[in-house]
């Protein structure tokens, strides 16, 4: 028929593809399935077409329930809604599903898993594989659906190290990052959950040129992943994994102890919810200026040489 697709063309097409198919052999029109899974008749021609927005976790549970699909249709969800991230992810994601362990280290924003939805939003938002409001929304559910998998039975322990400035960048704005701050204490009050906060008198580390992933699957293999603004790296060949995993415990080893790591995270979260403002760029320049005209035109006040690393471990 002219309004059916290829169903090889894309995930989305094989799942809108099943859903026509198992609907027409229940003898149901569109509009009594939506009506049974509490959408419009409308919605369910986009996912027949594969067009629109993809569904959500909890619809294809609805449609699988209506149709007696047997779980197919939950199963098949999964690789729907990874087509939304760029391919480079994908095989991440299908990792981190069946980890056990994830240790992270976070350059620069709190890991998805972890992430509030106002916050996943303020990121998912950027980036130049973001192809508009749409793809946004689908992005945003496929990362908040991700989250259950940390209140399910087979819920990994996660290890997040934090470098200081995931917690100094306002993403979101001073609010949605106080919230975001707020929920780390939350979930590092789980059994399953452990912050730690790398400071900035650490200065240099094996690992500033990103964001890492140390994922441990059931059969006790790793596998790393390394991640930038726009790309992503999968090493599962085994020196690899083994020269990142001794990274990522050097990491953790130089990060601040747990305990102490919350109490730094409550010193910022405090700094937001009262509303402390970082001068804007014109005044951060005025006072650069006037520092150099008291210091003689070249040098900051205090004289040269390297900035002290006040309370650095030895």
């Amino acid at each position: 028929m002219a309004n059916e697709i290829d169903p090889s063309s894309s995930m989305a097409a094989l799942f809108g593809s099943r859903v026509r198919k198992l609907r027409m052999a229940a003898g149901m029109t569109q509009a009594e399935l939506g009506r049974r899974t509490h959408v419009v008749s409308t919605r369910i021609t986009q996912i027949e077409r594969a067009s629109g927005a993809k569904p959500t976790l909890e619809l294809a549970r609805a449609l699988d329930n209506a149709l007696n699909a047997d779980g197919l249709l939950v199963d098949l969800w999964p690789y729907v809604h990874r087509e939304t991230f760029p391919d480079w992810s994908r095989a991440f994601m299908a990792y981190s599903a069946r980890a056990v362990n994830i240790g992270q280290y976070a350059a620069h924003v709190v890991p998805g898993l972890l992430q509030t939805r106002e916050y996943a939003r303020a990121v998912l938002s950027v980036g130049r594989s973001l192809r508009g409001e749409e793809h946004l929304e689908e992005r945003l559910s496929a990362r908040m659906e991700r989250q259950e998998r940390l209140d399910s039975s087979d819920r990994p322990e996660v290890w997040a190290v934090l470098d200081e400035a995931v917690l100094r960048r306002p993403v979101g704005g001073r609010a949605v990052m106080g919230a975001q701050l707020d929920r780390l204490l939350e979930v590092a009050e789980s059994p399953w959950v452990t912050v730690q906060v790398l400071p900035f008198d650490h200065g240099e580390h094996d690992s500033m040129g990103g964001s890492m992933t140390v994922l441990t699957l059931p059969e006790e293999a790793e596998a790393v992943y390394l991640e930038g603004s726009d790309y992503g790296q999968l090493i599962e060949e085994s020196a690899g994994v083994k020269r990142y995993s001794a990274i990522y415990d050097r990491l953790r080893a130089m990060a601040l102890p747990p305990k102490m790591s919350l109490d730094t995270i409550r010193c910022v979260m405090e700094g937001y919810h009262r509303g402390v403002s970082v001068p804007s760029g014109v005044r951060r320049r005025r006072v650069a200026q006037e520092q150099l005209q008291q210091s003689g035109g070249w040098r900051l006040r205090g004289g040269g040489g390297r900035p002290s690393r006040r309370g650095a471990r030895p």
